[in-house]
């Protein structure tokens, strides 16, 4: 029973009553945001089957902050992109996804963190339409996507905390030069001491043999 500057109103009724003039408060929705798939990952045996992407944070000199978004194909280790701005969106990233495949294919799937920019309406329309499988990891479980998060360890280590940035372009360019090297002139461990691009080369001749 509710009780209101003396009349006492029986809360169903009240609710019928509410019904029935169609007085309802909705209740406001959440944004939809892109769902992805949680299904168990396979281990990537060639190129484009599984891509990863996350972003890294610096500064330039006066203070001001920009974002790097990193792409890399889990199976060569290859680092398929270093966007580098002082905003990044989902539309933005799905831009830069296409710019990719329009290079070297498409993947099967796509992994990365619960981020905004990743979860927004953009990423949702894109895998709609390129039906490619979006993978989240679980919430604060970074490790669940260990390729990318290795990467970024070493872009860090080796550029971003090594050098000073005065502009954008000037970071843009170091940037470039890092991951040319990167994926031109390093040998892995992890590769058969085979660079990023001389793997995935290896593996694509391989898989033509076969």
């Amino acid at each position: 029973m509710l009780q209101r500057q003396g009349w006492l109103v029986n809360q169903k009724k009240l609710r019928r009553l509410y019904r029935e003039e169609k007085l309802q408060v909705r209740k406001r929705g959440g944004r939809k945001r892109a769902l992805g798939t949680r299904r168990p990952m396979l281990v990537p045996k060639k190129p484009n089957q599984r891509w990863s992407l996350d972003f890294v944070s610096d500064a330039f000199t006066e203070g001001r902050r920009f974002r790097v978004l990193a792409i890399v194909d889990d199976f060569s280790r290859e680092c398929l992109a270093l966007v580098a701005d002082t905003s990044l969106s989902g539309l933005r990233v799905t831009r830069e996804l296409t710019a990719i495949m329009a290079r070297r294919g498409r993947p099967n799937t796509i992994v990365s963190d619960n981020g905004t920019e990743l979860t927004s309406m953009a990423v949702l329309r894109w895998c709609h339409e390129t039906r490619i499988d979006w993978h989240y990891i679980a919430p604060g479980k970074p490790m669940q996507n260990a390729f990318v998060e290795s990467f970024n360890g070493s872009f860090r280590d080796e550029l971003l905390n090594e050098t000073l940035f005065s502009s954008l372009a000037e970071a843009r360019e170091k940037i470039r030069a890092w991951k040319e090297d990167y994926n031109l002139y390093r040998p892995h461990s992890s590769l058969g001491n085979l660079t990023p691009q001389e793997f995935a080369m290896k593996s694509r001749l391989e898989t033509k043999a076969a």
